[in-house]
């Protein structure tokens, strides 16, 4: 069982320039106090075909939590578009939340993200140049159709549990987000 239940996440500032930072609202239940730390990361997707692309936005520490409703507003640079190849800038990706304990995942949701020009370009839209002009670049995370993923994790208890590392190749296995 999960002593952290996500309840609500909510996209602000969506749809937003490329440029501009992505900001998640996230609410949650703790249903025991932990003794450690929460962390919380955000990981942008920067190519389906390879995973070193992929770039970890931010990472931060919360905690003491306290057994109740929590809420915090997450705010993130947006992904460094030179660790993205032209071909990768435009069309459909992934922002990953992840969340851990005792450096073990045990949560990720997963949205699909839409790059693309700005309806105040058609004519970029219908014929995209080689390089993308970024600052015309909308991103679009597609907030209704969220993908969770729970593990299993030990918590406080002393058994051994898969560790992230662990966690991702057994998604990737199955076909799913990693």
């Amino acid at each position: 069982m999960s002593c952290i239940n996500v309840t609500h996440v909510q996209i602000l500032d969506n749809p937003a320039p490329f440029f501009d930072p992505l900001k998640f609202e996230i609410s949650f239940e703790c249903l025991t106090e932990l003794k450690e730390d929460l962390e919380w990361k955000v990981i942008y997707v920067g190519s389906a075909e390879d995973e070193k692309h992929d770039q970890t936005l931010d990472s931060i520490y919360l905690g003491p939590v306290k057994p109740g409703v929590n809420k915090f507003v997450y705010e993130v640079d947006p992904p460094d578009h030179t660790k993205i190849s032209n071909t990768d800038l435009l069309g459909v990706t992934v922002i990953l939340i992840t969340c851990l304990y005792k450096t073990r995942e045990f949560l990720r949701i997963g949205y699909y993200v839409n790059n693309e020009y700005s309806e105040e370009f058609p004519e970029l839209r219908e014929t995209p140049p080689e390089k993308p002009d970024l600052s015309k670049i909308i991103r679009n995370i597609l907030a209704e159709k969220p993908r969770l993923t729970l593990f299993p994790i030990p918590w406080d208890q002393e058994e051994k549990m898969p560790t992230y590392e662990e966690n991702a190749n057994i998604v990737a296995e199955e076909g799913g987000i990693a």
